[in-house]
């Protein structure tokens, strides 16, 4: 949306915002600060950064108040469950809508007058177009250019390929809970220091150190980075699903990029478009639901 907007394909936007949860890949970085030297800033359009704190550093602090990852559990019981995911909103969402505030001219907690509100693009294409939705402040009105222009995956991998941006990684989390395997791989071939850095985090979480849920009770069994509940080091992340097949051959067939699916999944957050699966957090695992 950013190069659509700044080649002049949709209207010029005031402002960029991307939310920095401090634990984003090192390509994911590096991609930004290309994409602002050499599509925003000729453009004209202000690439606002903003954060609210590292939620690595914040997951492994018991003295701080932390929003909880969707980490994978094996209870006291033995008995399978996953913790609430409320980091989205936490490191994503909260964060854009203070810089929206200050934008307008009404910091939290001022009141926006009524009638006053921004137009926010959401890059939401045609493949999960049930993802669309309304704000839920007044202040913020959605609106999907993507769907709008019947864009798909597809036709977006084609645009950016085009811009020579064919190398466009995904943003999300580096240990994030919902990566397939084929994510995993990619961080442990692709850069070992990053992968060291993960493998110490999952085996940091087991001990007790990550909080839970934003009251800060604590974990009440073990927790992992991978759905197998085994240590992500151990875990069978060269195991390629019949989902990741697919998304093979539709490469093979597109000729569009391999589009990293695991169990449906396509490896990525969005503020308001998180694309992780969640599964039913058990009764007796002692958290808020």
């Amino acid at each position: 949306m950013l190069a659509l907007s700044a080649k002049g394909i949709l209207p010029r936007v005031d402002y960029a915002i991307f939310a920095d949860t401090g634990w984003e890949p090192k390509a994911v970085y590096a991609h930004l600060d290309r994409l602002e030297r050499e599509i925003a800033e000729p453009a004209g359009i202000p690439v606002l950064r903003v954060t609210s704190g590292n939620i690595r550093k914040d997951a492994l602090d018991p003295d701080h108040r932390f929003a909880s990852m969707p980490l994978y559990i094996l209870n006291q019981d033995g008995k399978p469950g996953m913790t609430r995911r409320q980091c989205t909103g936490e490191y994503k969402i909260k964060p854009i809508k203070k810089k929206v505030r200050e934008l307008l001219g009404f910091p939290y907690p001022a009141r926006i007058p009524q009638g006053t509100f921004v137009e926010q693009w959401v890059g939401i294409s045609t493949d999960e177009f049930h993802r669309a939705k309304d704000s839920d402040v007044k202040y913020m009105r959605n609106r999907h250019p993507l769907i709008d222009m019947g864009w798909s995956r597809s036709d977006c991998i084609r645009y950016l390929t085009s811009l020579g941006l064919a190398d466009t990684p995904k943003s999300s989390c580096l240990g994030c809970p919902y990566h397939g395997n084929a994510q995993w791989r990619s961080i442990r071939d692709a850069s070992p220091d990053e992968w060291a850095d993960v493998v110490e985090f999952d085996a940091a979480i087991r001990k007790g150190n990550a909080r839970a849920n934003a009251t800060g009770n604590r974990l009440l069994g073990e927790a992992f980075l991978h759905r197998s509940r085994v240590p992500l080091g151990e875990a069978p992340i060269d195991h390629v699903t019949a989902a990741e097949w697919a998304a093979l051959q539709q490469e093979l067939d597109d000729k569009a990029g391999l589009e990293e699916l695991e169990d449906g999944v396509i490896d990525g957050c969005s503020p308001w478009a998180c694309r992780g699966e969640v599964e039913p957090v058990q009764d007796d695992f002692g958290l808020a639901t």
